[in-house]
């Protein structure tokens, strides 16, 4: 259980929002660093639905499960617009996703660009709207989010502030918040180049695998 500092009403949260978890000091850890998350990332609403979509549109959609530990674990075939169901958000190419869901998960990713297995333009990329959709505010990798969000102390942030009993989750207040430590953003580079590199080479495994996958079934 969740150990909370004693507060003054007027310390509680807009709507005066009683639950204990709110205000477990987990959730300020390290706030002396001058960076917040929201100073670097915008968060992507840009949602499409069955209704919404066009019969000439095809989408890979990804579903919390997909994402774990830094990727999106595998291709997948792309499904007609009218196949999509409830909204989607849109996402592409060097943007970040975190599912809000249980953050023990870990369902984090940066979304690489063999990701999306087609050259057509008809093709788009979507994922559940459990997923926030973090895009750079200035076009530089954020792949470093990856191992950040991942690490033990952000877990701990994420998992004292997520409410509600049967589909726990974290708001995007808490995610907006989140300071980066100064030595971790000036490593930002380095560390996004690390990502990347670990990224392409699992995919590029994946298909590896794929292809033996498929060698082997042409033997039958």
């Amino acid at each position: 259980m969740a150990i909370s500092a004693i507060l003054d009403v007027s310390a509680l949260d807009n709507g005066s929002i009683l639950a204990p978890e709110r205000y477990d000091p987990r959730r300020r850890q390290f706030e002396y660093s001058r960076i917040r998350l929201s100073d670097i990332v915008s968060f992507v609403r840009d949602q499409v639905s069955a209704s919404t979509a066009t019969e000439a549109q095809q989408f890979v959609v990804l579903a919390t499960g997909d994402a774990h530990n830094g990727m999106v674990k595998a291709t997948k075939a792309p499904c007609r617009g009218s196949e999509i169901g409830s909204a989607k958000k849109r996402v592409r190419q060097g943007q970040v996703i975190i599912s809000r869901l249980r953050p023990y998960l870990r369902q984090v990713a940066w979304v690489d660009s063999g990701l999306l297995n087609s050259e057509s333009p008809s093709v788009e990329l979507v994922c559940s709207s459990e997923f926030y959709v973090l895009d750079s505010v200035d076009g530089s990798s954020i792949a470093f989010l990856v191992p950040f969000l991942l690490s033990e102390r952000v877990q701990s942030i994420l998992m004292a502030s997520q409410e509600g009993g049967h589909h726990p989750r974290f708001n995007e207040r808490t995610l907006r918040g989140l300071p980066i430590p100064d030595s971790l953003f000036e490593q930002r580079e380095a560390l996004s180049t690390d990502v990347e590199l670990a990224v392409n080479r699992a995919r590029q495994a994946f298909r590896e695998i794929e292809e033996s996958i498929g060698s082997a079934e042409s033997l039958f």
